[in-house]
């Protein structure tokens, strides 16, 4: 829910010309303008040109914060019911509901609540009415959203939001890390709001009141309490007309809002809580509170953070994780309007000792006076915090996204406020900071140690943002890219390919894109069945190890270097393949290359790094084995997985990975370099702003000879039938349950039969909070958080999966299981609607549309069909023959879906009987 701003910001008071009648111009800061309407709806507009999407996000000024008692989480239940249909989008005659309108656009969306604020985001493809109908939609969930009782739960049919809310409350009650989390924040506050979960209290969510819930909306959803953020491809005259038609006509308001007046008193000594449940791991974490977002300190705070928790070169990654006492750091930092409160800790091994990390971290935290921080630290601190302002100011969307924690904060200008804060931060303050926060006698931690005398930190309580800027006018807009939509037919006419001289094959897709952003996305294919026998575990470590160093370079030197290069650069492996994801600008992007050619092929492979890694992959799999998603995932996957042990493509179970991770050596994983890692079966794809002639000179240079000792074979991938197989795996102690079933086909993505079968699955399952299963199993019957389907097909081997999922309360589970059963049989007997089919159309193409238009997502296509000898003209004729599908056919596809008996199916959770009647009778009449 928090988006760590760690971004851009500048101020000014001149506006384009031309603004709508009624529309007053504001501040301009670096391409954005802020404009006022009549009712005190506030809009800010950033055109960005280079990308055909655009991004709506309206931020309401009213959040968890804002409850009452007896009302904790009734501002994220508006946000969930916002989603339902209302008497404009009834969903009726036609009209769509706001999901099928969302989905109808291809729309990428959701919605989000915190301390101080709730969102409704969606970026969606420029042009044609799509603006238009987004605005639309957010002035009617202003000001028309129905808020009705059986919308929220029916006590006659047992149905509503409500247990869809519930059963996410229930998800993150099985995550004991979070758990724990929350119970620090409740301790460390007596009675201020952010104390409680923005989640709310369980009882709570099944209780509210539904007339407390509308009163509560509308006195908080009206234009002089939101503001409006449009980022993306548009003309502004046109939108600021559009935003007027769309919201002119909501009055405002004669109410005055209520101000939260609850101030939380200084701590008077040390606090503790300690929270005992099922997990594969330990935490010891320590929260202190600390001023708002908005105050002075904010700058000087990020920066001790990233001095502390950054890795490798962090004080607390160096004596915690490296020193071998925990295998990795957490670190909670919100962005709050009020005095706020950030929590940093340690998860250790189960089987460790957890007084040595405590230790540990109070020591580096508590102990910064007699280590007071350098120069050095500061400087590489303030690098990587102000690399992300640039990237995040070069991509419209997720500005316009960060710009939700500032909004939310105060002003939407403190997130580039915050950079140039950032910018000027030097030691003194840093340590000044540390000395005023980190203290025992403002900590909440795991014991209670009493105090003759304590000591009181006294937080500021504003962060007077009217003096700060006053007279702020910020830096020059970031320089804009060009307006290229994403088809096929453009991607095709722009794109150039090639082969080096050992068979590495290249894709290049140059455009000036914003901020002179470019994305690389390089697979190296790795080895054969036999070379890598036994060895699925060791190649993860071979790929992860490339970013801890190289034989001339320090792991610290990496990260510095790609900082100061404003790069983010990451590698990820399997057993037979190694990816690497690349985003910089045009005139770093040689350095940047060449730095990553030098991971690639000479890395160094330390073993202190090697240990670490260790210990954190071999943690986080022991947990895992605590969880029902991560147990049902791999029972899955062991009971269709038809390869042996040692067989690369093989799935053991979780606690055989933890030992075979355990098992691993250093040698094994330098062997595995050596011999396997080169480029001749390798792609690579860049898509931005790039010299191409330039680049294809150094690719050819760096990579052209580069050879792996072992030849690489493809292996095909398959899967065998579990027909009628049923797994229940118990998990004790969870709040949440999962249902999975699947059941596999024999179907590639060329057959005649694959583009019927596609649509099927995304109308039975597939959409986005749209489908025949999200309809019943969340939206009408209220049992699921999570629920889908997926039809996974390959381009080879014919070995294609369908997949369903849901999450559910575990007496639920069998609820859920026969929904499920009978919505999958009910679309292959009888099939779908005319309705159905037009509207699933054009919501996938949608969706394919804005998916394309993601840079990075673009790269990682173009590398990957470069193996399939694939252009985008696969996408066209797919595209093109799905568009054309009429009704029958997609029917005589939806009865090939699997029936019941065919299924395999897992459940996963705490199905004791005592423990279920113990949830059923903690819901009452809710849900029995």
């Amino acid at each position: 829910m928090k988006l760590i701003a760690i971004l851009t910001l500048a101020a000014g008071l001149q506006a384009p010309a031309g603004a709508a009648p009624g529309v007053q111009p504001g501040a301009s800061i670096e391409g954005i303008t802020e404009y006022r309407l009549e009712n005190g709806l506030r809009v800010l507009l950033a055109p960005d040109p280079s990308r055909p999407t655009v991004t709506t996000n309206i931020v309401y000024q009213v959040g968890s914060r804002h409850e009452n008692y007896g009302e904790t989480g009734m501002a994220h239940l508006l946000e969930h019911l916002l989603f339902r249909p209302s008497q404009k989008f009834s969903g009726k005659d036609g009209v769509p509901t706001p999901l099928q309108l969302l989905n109808g656009m291809g729309a990428r969306f959701n919605g989000s609540t915190w301390y101080d604020r709730t969102s409704y985001h969606a970026t969606f493809p420029a042009g044609g009415s799509n603006l238009a109908r987004m605005l639309e939609l957010e002035a009617d969930r202003m000001s028309g959203a129905a808020i009705a009782r059986d919308d929220l739960w029916n006590p006659h049919t047992g149905k509503g939001e409500m247990t869809v809310v519930r059963n996410e409350f229930e998800l993150a009650e099985s995550d004991p890390l979070r758990v724990t989390g929350e119970r620090v924040r409740a301790v460390a506050y007596d009675w201020h709001n952010y104390g409680k979960a923005a989640i709310g209290a369980r009882s709570d969510i099944e209780q509210v009141d539904i007339e407390r819930l509308r009163a509560f909306y509308q006195r908080y959803y009206q234009p002089d309490n939101a503001v409006l953020v449009v980022a993306g491809q548009f003309e502004e005259k046109a939108a600021l007309q559009q935003v007027r038609a769309a919201f002119g006509a909501i009055p405002r308001p004669a109410r005055t809002l209520p101000a939260t007046y609850t101030v939380e008193p200084a701590q008077d000594g040390e606090r503790s809580v300690t929270v005992r449940r099922s997990g594969g791991v330990q935490l010891v974490s320590a929260g202190y509170h600390i001023a708002p977002a908005g105050h002075g300190d904010g700058a000087a705070l990020e920066v001790l953070l990233r001095i502390l928790a950054d890795a490798p070169g962090g004080r607390l990654h160096q004596a915690l994780v490296a020193g071998g006492l925990a295998t990795r750091l957490q670190l909670v930092d919100s962005t709050t309007r009020e005095p706020g409160f950030l929590q940093l800790g340690a998860v250790v091994a189960k089987d460790a000792a957890l007084e040595p990390a405590q230790e540990a971290l109070l020591r580096v935290l508590e102990g910064m006076r007699e280590r007071p921080v350098t120069a050095a630290e500061v400087a590489r601190a303030r690098q990587q915090l102000l690399k992300g302002f640039e990237q995040t100011s070069a991509d419209s969307a997720r500005l316009s996204l960060a710009l939700t924690d500032a909004l939310a904060a105060g002003d939407w200008r403190l997130f580039f406020l915050q950079r140039d804060r950032i910018a000027r931060v030097d030691a003194a303050a840093v340590q000044a900071v540390a000395e005023k926060y980190f203290r025992p006698s403002n900590r909440t931690l795991g014991r209670f140690i009493p105090t003759e005398q304590p000591e009181r930190v006294q937080v500021p309580a504003s962060a007077a943002l009217e003096a700060a800027l006053e007279h702020y006018h910020g830096r020059a807009a970031v320089r804009q890219g060009e307006a290229f939509e994403a088809s096929p037919a453009a991607i095709e006419a722009r794109v150039e390919r090639l082969a080096l001289a050992n068979g590495m094959q290249v894709a290049l897709l140059a455009k000036a894109s914003k901020g002179g952003t470019v994305h690389l996305a390089l697979k190296l294919r790795l080895g054969s069945e036999a070379s890598l026998h036994g060895k699925s575990e060791v190649g993860p470590f071979a790929a992860a190890l490339l970013a801890m160093g190289t034989q001339s370079t320090s792991r610290q030197q990496l990260r510095d270097a790609l900082d100061a290069l404003q790069a983010t650069v990451s590698f990820q492996g399997g057993a037979d393949s190694a990816s690497v994801s690349v985003q910089t600008v045009r005139e770093h992007l040689p350095a940047v290359l060449a730095l990553v050619a030098e991971q690639l092929q000479r890395p160094a492979y330390p073993e202190q790094e090697f240990l670490q890694y260790q210990r954190e992959r071999v943690a986080r799999t022991e947990q895992a084995a605590s969880e029902p998603q991560a147990l049902a995932a791999n029972a899955f996957q062991r009971l269709l997985n038809p390869f042996p042990p040692g067989h690369p493509l093989h799935t053991p179970a979780l606690p055989d990975s933890a030992a075979a991770q355990k098992a691993v050596t250093l040698e094994q994983v330098r062997a595995f370099h050596r011999q396997l890692y080169g480029a001749q079966d390798a792609t690579l794809a860049a898509v931005g702003d790039f010299d191409a002639a330039q680049l294809k000179e150094q690719l050819a240079a760096l990579f052209g000879n580069w050879r792996s000792a072992q030849p690489y074979a493809r292996m095909a991938r398959a899967y065998q039938a579990a027909p009628g197989a049923r797994r229940q795996i118990d998990t004790p102690d969870k709040a949440s349950s999962v249902v999975m079933a699947a059941y596999p086909l024999a179907m590639r993505d060329d057959d005649a039969a694959f583009p019927a079968m596609l649509i099927a699955n995304y109308m039975l399952g597939g959409g986005v909070m749209r489908s025949r299963l999200a309809d019943r199993l969340r939206h009408a019957e209220g049992l699921s958080y999570t629920v889908g389907s997926q039809l996974l097909v390959p381009a080879r081997d014919g070995a294609a999966l369908w997949l369903a999922t849901a999450s559910s309360a575990p007496q639920n589970s069998g609820k859920v299981e026969v929904a499920l059963l009978e919505e999958l049989g009910r679309a292959a007997r009888q099939g779908f609607t005319q309705a159905e089919l037009d509207a699933a159309k054009l919501a996938w193409a949608q969706a394919r549309q804005v998916a394309r238009n993601a840079d990075a997502g673009l790269a990682g296509m173009l590398s990957e069909y470069l193996s399939l000898g694939r252009t985008l003209e696969f996408d066209r004729a797919l595209e093109a023959r799905v568009a054309g599908l009429a009704l029958d056919e997609v029917n005589q596809a939806a009865a090939r879906l699997p029936a019941a008996d065919s299924l395999a199916v897992v459940k996963a959770g705490d199905f004791r009987p005592s423990m279920l009647a113990q949830r059923a009778q903690g819901s009452g009449n809710v849900n029995p």
